[in-house]
Order: C-alpha cells, then sequence, then structure tokens
C-alpha cells in the first residue's frame, strides 16, 4: 500500500470477499427501495467491518513499509562533483560510483573498478545469496585498477555495456571501454567482476564500483517473487461455505416469492386490511413487483450471511498472533529475539502444514565444524588439548595452551617410532592443501605486507573456506602448531611450531563434482616437488599404489565424516570431522514434524556431498534409508529414463523407505516436460534433498508440489535472501533470524530464531488457532442459521407479508453486541490438549490435518444442528405459548412482538451455552463473556422495552419484556426448550466421546484432571473437596476437559520435545486448586 491508494486498493480487496460484497448490494437494495428492514441493520455493521479490517490491514503493512525503510535509507557515499557524498542506498542511479568499505553490504549490483588492494581484487561472501560461506575473488580490469582515489575516479572515462537484468546469479556479460589518451580500450568483463547486491566485502579495506543494476533490475530482486496477498485454507473454506449459504438465501427468497403470489391466487384468502396495496401498487407492473418482493424477502433473510464473521476473524487473528510473540519458548536469548508475525491471516495455516521446505545454510546448521580424529600410515589419532594423540591415551595439558604445541613438536622431534615424521607430514598435507583464505582482523593491514601480523596463535585471523569440514581441517592444525598464514601470488606460507616456511605453488586441481578430490602442486623450500590430493574416499583411494590401504579403508568406514589425503599417490592418511554444525534440537525437530505426518525437503545451494553429509547428520535421511539420486542429467531423454527407473525401484520397493537427492541441473531437466513423473518419484519418497539450487528453482520446486492434484498446504522456511522466493511461494513462510542480513525475516509471514521453534510453532501454535478458528465459523454459521431460520418460519403465519418476527434493533445487536464476545474470546483461549502433550505427542497433528474441521461433513452438521435448533425455538415457543395459551392472569393474548422476543430470548441463551459445551479451557474472561452476554441481553432488554424512546418512529417493544418475563409460561417454555436443543448434544458428546474417540480425545483421557472452570468456581473460598467440585471431576472426564490450573504447570526437562511452558498467559485461569 501506498499512502494515496491504500482507500480504493484495501477497499477492492476487502470487497473480493463475498461476504462483503453481498452486504454492499444489500445495504443498496434497502436504499433503492421499501424494505421490512432499515437500511442502518446492513451499513452500520458493513461500515464497522470494512474499518476494523482496514486498520488492522493498515497497521501491519506500516510495520513492513518501516523494515523496508530501515534498508532503503542506509547511507552509502558515492562519487558525484569530484567529492565524496554521502546518500541513502535508494538514492543510488545507475552509472554512479559507489564506495564500500570493508564489511558492508553491497546496496546494488556492481562492476568492481578498484580496490586498495595493488592487483584490484577484492573478497566477498555471498552467504546471503546462495548459502556459500566461502570467500570468492572478484576482479577489476587493468585499465581502472589503478582508480583507487576520488580524483582519479572523477578523471576516468569508461562506458559499460551489459545484459538486460537477469534473475541468474552466475551469468553476467558485458564490455567496458575506458578512454586513455584518446585510445578507447575494450575489455569484456563477467560474473567475477561483478559485486552482487546483498553480498558482502570481506578482507578489502575499500572497494569503487559503478552501480549497473539498482532497485528491482539487481540480480537479488529478481530472485524475489512478487507478494501476492496469501490467503489460508480456512478462509478458502469460508468462501465455500458463503456460497452454499447464499444458495440457501436465494432459494427461501425464491420459495417466499412463489408462495406469495401463490397466496394471492386463491380467492378464499381475505387480505389483511394492513397488507392491502394502494391503487397505484395494484397497477403497477407484475414482474416489477415480483422483482421487488423477491429483493424484500432477501433483504428480510439477509442475515443468514454472517457479515461479522469476517470481522470476528480478523481481530480472532491479530488479537492471538501477539501471543507467538509472548511466547517465552519461542524467546532466544542469546541473540535477544522473541518471534515476529509478519501478517496475521495465517495464523490457521500453521496447523495444516504437510510439507516443509527448508534451507541448510543457517538455518539447519551453524556452519561450524570440528577436527574429531584422524587416521595417519594405518594409525588412528584423536585431538586432545591441541595435540595428536595415539587413540586411547589422554593428555592433561591445558586446552590450547602455548605449552600443548611445544610437547607435541617435542614429541614429534624426538620421538623413537616411525610415525612422528608422518604425523608432521599429514599436518603440512592439511594446511596446505585447500582453497582457504584469510582475513585479518587487526586495524592497519595494508596490502604491501601479504601475510600482516602473521603469527601462529593470532586469535584475530579469520579462516574463510569452500565448505566447514575444509576449515575445520586447517583450525584444527593451527590449534596443533602448524599454522596456514596466507597466500600471496604463488607463494602460500605456514609456521610449523613457530618457524615459517614457504611453498611455491605450480598448479590447483580444484574440486568438481565428477573428480570429488581436489590436488595441489607444491614446490618445497627445498626445491622439491610434491603432490597432495584430498577428497571423499571413494574419489582417492583407487588410485593409490602403496600405504596401509586396508587399515584406512577400516577407519574410513569407522569415521562418519571422511576427507582422504594421498602423498605421491600413496594412501596417506584419512580424517574425520565431527559436525558441529547443526542447530540444537534440529533431529528432535525433524523427528517431530515427521511424526506429525509433515515431510521435510531441503533446497540448498550447496554442494552435493556437503548437503547429503548435513542431511545425515540432522535425521533428515535416516541411516538405514535407501537414497536415490538424480544428479547429473545431461540431456531430457537421460533424465526422463532415470526418473522412470527410479519409480520402478520405488514400487518394487514400498517397504523400505527411499531419500531422493536431486541437482540443480538436473531439476532444469526434469521441470521441462517431466513434472508429473518427478513429482510421483518425490511423493514416493520419505525425504527429499534439493542441492546447487538457484533461488528460483526453489520457487519453482515449491510451486510445483502446492499445485500438484493433491494441493498440499506447504510451508518454506529460510534465512538469506536466497530463501526469499520460496519463503514468498509456499502458502506459509518463515524466516530465520540469523546471521545472513533481514531480507528472509522482512518478507517472511513470520520470523523465529532458531529451526528448532518451528516444531512448537506448528504443533502447538498452529494446533490451537486452527481449532479456534475452525470452530468460530462453524459456530457463526451455525447461530446465524438459528437465526434467521425462524423468520423464515414466521413468513407462513403471516402470509408472506414480508413481517419481520424480530424488532430491527434484535437485528443489527445480534451478530455485535448479543453473541460475538463469547466465541471472540473462545477463539483466543481455546486448548483442547495441553501444550505439553501436543509437543510429546507430535501425532496429534494429524487429527486436524487435511482441513478435517471445515470438511464438508462436519459443515453439513453444523448446519443441520442449527436448522433443527432453529425449529425447536419456533415451534417449540408455538405450542408451549401460541394462540390457546395466555400470557398474564388478566387473560391477555401473545402478541407479535412477544412471541418473537420469546424466541429471540432462546435463541441467545442457546448458542450461547451451545459454546459453552464446547469450550475445553475456561479462563476467568469465559466466565465473565459467556454469562455477562446473557445477563447483557437480559438487562438491555428491560432497558430498551421500559423506557419510551422518542428518536424511534414507533413504540412497538414498550414494555414487552417485562410482560414476558413476568409470566411463568415463558419461563417454562424457555426451560424445556433449552433442554430439548442441548440435551441431546450433551448425549452425543458422551457417547461418541467413550465408543469413538479420536486421538485428541484419549490424549485428552490421560490428562489428571481435577475440575473444570465453570463448576468450580461456584466453590470458590471453601475448604477441601464439596459435592461441587466431585460434580466438576465427573462432568470433566465425560465432557474431555481439564484443569486449566495446570497451564503454567513446567514439565520434565528429560521430555525430548518439549522444554518447560513459559508462555505468557494475559489472562490467569481459574484455578481449580483453591476452590
Amino acid at each position: 500500500y501506498t499512502v494515496w491508494n491504500f482507500v480504493p486498493k484495501n477497499l477492492f480487496e476487502q470487497f473480493r470477499r463475498i461476504a462483503n460484497f453481498y452486504f454492499l448490494i444489500i445495504f443498496l437494495v434497502q436504499l433503492m427501495i421499501d424494505t421490512p428492514t432499515s437500511p442502518v441493520t446492513s451499513g452500520l455493521p458493513l461500515f464497522f467491518v470494512i474499518t476494523v479490517t482496514a486498520i488492522k490491514q493498515g497497521y501491519e503493512d506500516w510495520l513492513r513499509h518501516k523494515a523496508d525503510n530501515e534498508v532503503n535509507g542506509a547511507p552509502v557515499f558515492v562519487v558525484r562533483s569530484g567529492s565524496l557524498v554521502q546518500t541513502r542506498s535508494k538514492n543510488i542511479r545507475v552509472g554512479d560510483i559507489v564506495r564500500v568499505a570493508k564489511d558492508e553490504t553491497f546496496p546494488v549490483d556492481l562492476v568492481l573498478l578498484s580496490s586498495d588492494r595493488a592487483e584490484g581484487t577484492c573478497h566477498i561472501t555471498t552467504t546471503s545469496l546462495d548459502g556459500e560461506t566461502n570467500l570468492k575473488t572478484h576482479y577489476s580490469v587493468p585499465e581502472t585498477l589503478v582508480s583507487q582515489s576520488v580524483s582519479r575516479l572523477e578523471a576516468l572515462h569508461a562506458v559499460v555495456e551489459c545484459q538486460q537484468p537477469d534473475a541468474d546469479l552466475y551469468r553476467f556479460v558485458g564490455r567496458i571501454t575506458v578512454t586513455q589518451q584518446e585510445e578507447e580500450i575494450v575489455r569484456p568483463i563477467g560474473p567475477e567482476n561483478l559485486l552482487l547486491r546483498g553480498a558482502r566485502l570481506k578482507n578489502t579495506k575499500e572497494i569503487f564500483g559503478v552501480a549497473v543494476y539498482t532497485g528491482m533490475e539487481s540480480k537479488m530482486a529478481l530472485n524475489y517473487k512478487c507478494k501476492s496477498q496469501k490467503r489460508s485454507a480456512v478462509e478458502k473454506s469460508m468462501n465455500t461455505f458463503l456460497l452454499i449459504y447464499l444458495g440457501i438465501l436465494l432459494f427461501e427468497a425464491i420459495l417466499s416469492t412463489i408462495l406469495k403470489y401463490a397466496w394471492q391466487a386463491e380467492k378464499k384468502w381475505d387480505e389483511p386490511f394492513y397488507n392491502q396495496k394502494t391503487e397505484q401498487e395494484r397497477n403497477s407492473s407484475q414482474i416489477l413487483k415480483f422483482i421487488s418482493d423477491f429483493l424484500a424477502f432477501l433483504v428480510l433473510y439477509n442475515f443468514i450471511i454472517p457479515i461479522s464473521l469476517y470481522v470476528t476473524v480478523e481481530m480472532q487473528k491479530f488479537l492471538g498472533s501477539f501471543f507467538i510473540g509472548w511466547d517465552l519458548d519461542l524467546y532466544h536469548e542469546e541473540s535477544d529475539q522473541m518471534a515476529q508475525v509478519n501478517t496475521s491471516d495465517l495464523n490457521e495455516e500453521l496447523g495444516q502444514v504437510e510439507y516443509v521446505f527448508t534451507d541448510k545454510t543457517g538455518t539447519l546448521t551453524e556452519n561450524e565444524m570440528l577436527f574429531r580424529e584422524c587416521s595417519i600410515n594405518g594409525i588412528k589419532y584423536q585431538e586432545i588439548n591441541g595435540k595428536l594423540v595415539h587413540e586411547g591415551m589422554t593428555d592433561d595439558s591445558p586446552d590450547g595452551s602455548y605449552f600443548s604445541h611445544v610437547c607435541l613438536s617435542f614429541a614429534l622431534r624426538l620421538s623413537a617410532t616411525s610415525q612422528s615424521r608422518e604425523e608432521l607430514l599429514f599436518l603440512k598435507a592439511v594446511s596446505l592443501c585447500h582453497t582457504v583464505q584469510i582475513s585479518y582482523e587487526q586495524p592497519g593491514d595494508g596490502p604491501g605486507n601479504p601475510f600482516p601480523n602473521a603469527n601462529g596463535f593470532s586469535s584475530q585471523m579469520e579462516y574463510y573456506a569452500s565448505s566447514p569440514d575444509e576449515k575445520a581441517l586447517v583450525e584444527a592444525t593451527k590449534r596443533m602448531g602448524v599454522t596456514f598464514i596466507g597466500s600471496h601470488g604463488e607463494v602460500m606460507e605456514i609456521k610449523t611450531f613457530g618457524k615459517s616456511e614457504k611453498y611455491k605453488l605450480l598448479h590447483v586441481l580444484e574440486f568438481d563434482a565428477t573428480r570429488r578430490r581436489m590436488s595441489v602442486i607444491l614446490q618445497t623450500p627445498s626445491g622439491g616437488k610434491v603432490l597432495f590430493t584430498k577428497g571423499a574416499e571413494s574419489a582417492v583411494l583407487p588410485f593409490t599404489k602403496s600405504g596401509e590401504i586396508d587399515k584406512t579403508r577400516v577407519h574410513v568406514d569407522e569415521f562418519a565424516l571422511v576427507k582422504t589425503f594421498c602423498w605421491h599417490l600413496c594412501v596417506y592418511a584419512c580424517s574425520a570431522v565431527r559436525c558441529r554444525q547443526l542447530q540444537e534440537k534440529v533431529q528432535e525437530t525433524i523427528e517431530s514434524l515427521r511424526l506429525a505426518g509433515i515431510k521435510v525437503w531441503v533446497l540448498t545451494g550447496d554442494k552435493h556431498e556437503t548437503a547429503v553429509s548435513v542431511s545425515l547428520s540432522c535425521g533428515h535421511f535416516h541411516r538405514t534409508m535407501n537414497i536415490l539420486e538424480l544428479v547429473q542429467q545431461k540431456s531430457d531423454n537421460e533424465c526422463a529414463e532415470q526418473l522412470r527407473q527410479l519409480a520402478r525401484r520405488i514400487r518394487e520397493d514400498h517397504v523400505i523407505q527411499h531419500g531422493l537427492v536431486v541437482d540443480g541441473a538436473s531439476l532444469s531437466l526434469a521441470l521441462r516436460g517431466h513434472e508429473k513423473l518427478f513429482m510421483e518419484v518425490c511423493k514416493n519418497c520419505s525425504a527429499v534433498l534439493c542441492c546447487r539450487m538457484a533461488p528460483l528453482q526453489k520457487a519453482k520446486v515449491v510451486r510445483l508440489l502446492k499445485t500438484s492434484p493433491e494441493k498440499p498446504i506447504t510451508l518454506a522456511i529460510g534465512d538469506g535472501a536466497n530463501d526469499v522466493s520460496m519463503i514468498q511461494e509456499a502458502h506459509v513462510g518463515i524466516g530465520i533470524m540469523g546471521k545472513e542480513g533481514r531480507q528472509a525475516v522482512r518478507n517472511s509471514d513470520y520470523a523465529i530464531a532458531r529451526f528448532r521453534f518451528l516444531s512448537k510453532l506448528l504443533l502447538v501454535h498452529g494446533h490451537f488457532y486452527y481449532i479456534r478458528v475452525a470452530t468460530l465459523v462453524q459456530y457463526f454459521f451455525y447461530k446465524n442459521v438459528c437465526f434467521i431460520t425462524p423468520q423464515f418460519l414466521y413468513q407462513f403465519f403471516c402470509l408472506f407479508s414480508q413481517q419481520t418476527l424480530y424488532d430491527s434493533v434484535y437485528l443489527t445487536l445480534y451478530n455485535i453486541c448479543f453473541t460475538s464476545l463469547p466465541i471472540l474470546v473462545y477463539s483466543l483461549f481455546e486448548q483442547q490438549v495441553h501444550p505439553h502433550m501436543l509437543q510429546s505427542k507430535p501425532v496429534l497433528y494429524r487429527d486436524i490435518s487435511k482441513n478435517s474441521l471445515l470438511s464438508f461433513k462436519t459443515f453439513l452438521y453444523w448446519t443441520l444442528l442449527g436448522f433443527c435448533h432453529a425449529f425447536v425455538f419456533f415451534f417449540g415457543s408455538y405450542i408451549l405459548m401460541g394462540e390457546d395459551t395466555s400470557l398474564m392472569g388478566n387473560g391477555q393474548m401473545f402478541g407479535n412482538w412477544t412471541f418473537g422476543t420469546l424466541v429471540f430470548t432462546v435463541m441467545v441463551i442457546t448458542v450461547t451455552l451451545k459454546l459453552a459445551l464446547e469450550t475445553h479451557f475456561w479462563t476467568w474472561m469465559n466466565h465473565f463473556v459467556t454469562w455477562g452476554s446473557i445477563a447483557f441481553y437480559f438487562i438491555f432488554s428491560l432497558f430498551y422495552g421500559g423506557i419510551i424512546w422518542p428518536f424511534l418512529h414507533t413504540q412497538d417493544m414498550y414494555f414487552v419484556f417485562v410482560q414476558l418475563l413476568s409470566s411463568g409460561s415463558a419461563w417454562f417454555a424457555i426451560i424445556i426448550i433449552l433442554i430439548a436443543c442441548l440435551f441431546p448434544d450433551i448425549i452425543k458428546k458422551v457417547i461418541y466421546r467413550h465408543l469413538q474417540p479420536t486421538s485428541t480425545q484419549k490424549s485428552q483421557f490421560e490428562t489428571n484432571y481435577q475440575g473444570i472452570g465453570c463448576v468450580d468456581s461456584m466453590c470458590c473460598y471453601s475448604e477441601g473437596e464439596n459435592g461441587c467440585a466431585r460434580l466438576g471431576r465427573m462432568v470433566a472426564q465425560v465432557m474431555g476437559r481439564y484443569n486449566p490450573a495446570y497451564a503454567n504447570r513446567s514439565w520434565s526437562d528429560s521430555d525430548p520435545f518439549y522444554s518447560n511452558d513459559r508462555s505468557i498467559l494475559t489472562l490467569a485461569p481459574m484455578e481449580a486448586a483453591h476452590c
């Protein structure tokens, strides 16, 4: 929204809702023709609904604008008019020269012109774009790298030509033309010259670059999916039900119109004097009269469409969303971050999720790994206090101390065993065979010294690697005394126990998916040449000719994550790194989601091996699971054939659980005409892992699944800008407040600090919200059927004269005042099962899946129940207090308004008590609004009917309610009708709970019931257990309620799925223990 389009755009979106549009039509009809009720009865509720909804949506959009302004208003420096000028990032235009300092994020896509380095290079990290944490080197062209000052940049004459904006992060084609001394020099530029918006400058003091793509044309923005307004499954069901009720309304209006004219055609009926028409009305067109009467009946029955349903749902969602932010179990103390709700329209959708799509880096992992043990020349070692120790030995020296390094130095130099040389060579191989880069945090590091402040034990040195295991290995050798100091050009320097050694790098064979290994060729300080190879054991061991191959294979099988090192292609050593990178309780969370019937797909931009390794360690893939692969496909035909083979294998081994691994290139082929076959394979797998994914590919996978014939509810969760597209595409998008910026959080529906919070967000909050909103929707339709059906039945007794049964004030206030608060409070606080039970038994989530509480069967039950109760209201009142029954001792009979008031009174009490029967969790607020609503109706009716109001045209209701309450027959009728309506419902609940209980009902029985609030509240301030308390316990066991005094109970920390419930409750429940 903007200031200028808010009103028209918001009105357009609100009137897309069937109920709002319908009541607008009804309001216009009431203004144009003579109708039985005042236009105020439709116009006032419509205005109230539109206003409240607009305020709520405007507030939420203001919060999003506030977050966007923080980014757009970030200060940046640009070169203008020969000086460095500070401006806001939103003011950068194409062609501006921008200065970016160390650790700052690039505000736009820039072509690198120069840096503080003499060679014109810079290092960046693209963690927020593709999830990769390694440093990437980018280059400037030779003609611009010398432009390191503002004056030189001002004198630079250059033209950059490039392709149209493209979403592909790894593709960029262009050229730069530099004019020097009247000579034009043209240089090609590619991805290595482009600095992407969202990336961060590392290990470089500052750079200058020219803006080529800005705003929504930047590659990061093009990877965002245009955010559309999401609608939950509950709202879609509401619209369907509204269409059905609209059909009922039209049927009643048409039937009433036809019956009216059929009655008028009968000559035996004399038209009542109050219904006689004027001469003009009798001479008017029959067609116009028919249409007019039809519209009048439409207005008379229009309240069967609950306009207040939408505003109540909006208020429930808005107020209920605060509970997520107030939940201390979703608060992360280390980062001081609490859960955040960006849109409350999808609260109930959290209880319907069937598929979770998650990023890996920063979402499941912390990007940390730790060296665990290694095997050198057939002997196993482990690291203890910075030393390599034979397995089984211990060491008590201080962890990480210099003394431990010296001890190891002497151990390696003076040991009489033959392994000392091999151990040292292993440490050197690990510290040299890699592509790690170093960032020095100390101030004053300049480009003139390739190894500034190099110190083997410096705490200011930070390693950046292409994979976390490579970083872990280099850090391990540093702790053990062999420190990689850095590289400059072709020189790599290490320090071996304080002694500097320089190696000349002759060539690097980088890792790729085909070779699955990397190699470096080095010239040693003595002039010799050595080849170090590192990679997966399956890619290295087949090429070795000597060494302890058999022993190494055994050790490889024992290690979980393995890198094998070869020297001169003789098997030399293998190492294992322990995954310390998983976030806390990731395994438990994934397992609880699986038990809840939710499938988890991991979509990551990481390499195949790294992604599979993390999937295994976090429990996404089980060790016993059959892993299928769709990788390295070269053509459509090859991909289709592989998919058919996978589908055949799954059908043949249907008993075994399968996991599927797909890479980005193969996915692109699979989505070219093989979507159906691809979905068949994926849906039959228990877990799916997609690696090397571009941001838009993630969104395509989510869209493919959510638009499949089953139309499952999807949830996407991630923490980086590369996750924004899938977060926006999924039905529910969740951002992780991680270290990759705030793009995911700003574009998400909900934001949490850690992945483990997803369990409570879905299993508890999702469960509660769905049950609350689903019951709210069904209850609204039920009470409106109860409201309007007697109006329809009454037309048979007033010869379809369009006489209303209820006073117009009651028509207006029924949904707004008399019955609105109990259902609102119910929808805020209802809990059918304790939160602890929901998390310790994730299977309970399945009871509400597939939108079961809003199925057509459930909808039909509530609708038929409403019709049955309406028939009891009307005919029960008619039979018990009909035309032959005197009202008072003086023989005065019932009138029209008295009869209608009796029906209305029974209806208000019945629908309120019906909701009380559905309530499992009673707080003092539930008591207040339930009994208060009934009391308010009686007080209002006495006040409204006991005074002559001068501004009213008629005084039809004067003294009517007082006369009704003064009749013993009326009280007898109210009691009998209430029992007739509610007692069968109680019997049904008891029978079903004991003969066909659901999993949720069984869990309720497992709770240690000690009474319910509505009964226990009657015996407050009494000592011990009395009859009321015993009755309360019996009713609780029958109705499946539990004692709300347990809402703040702390459960055992040993429960793997639940931590102590520290949710903040704004309303304290009734404490039965003190009753």
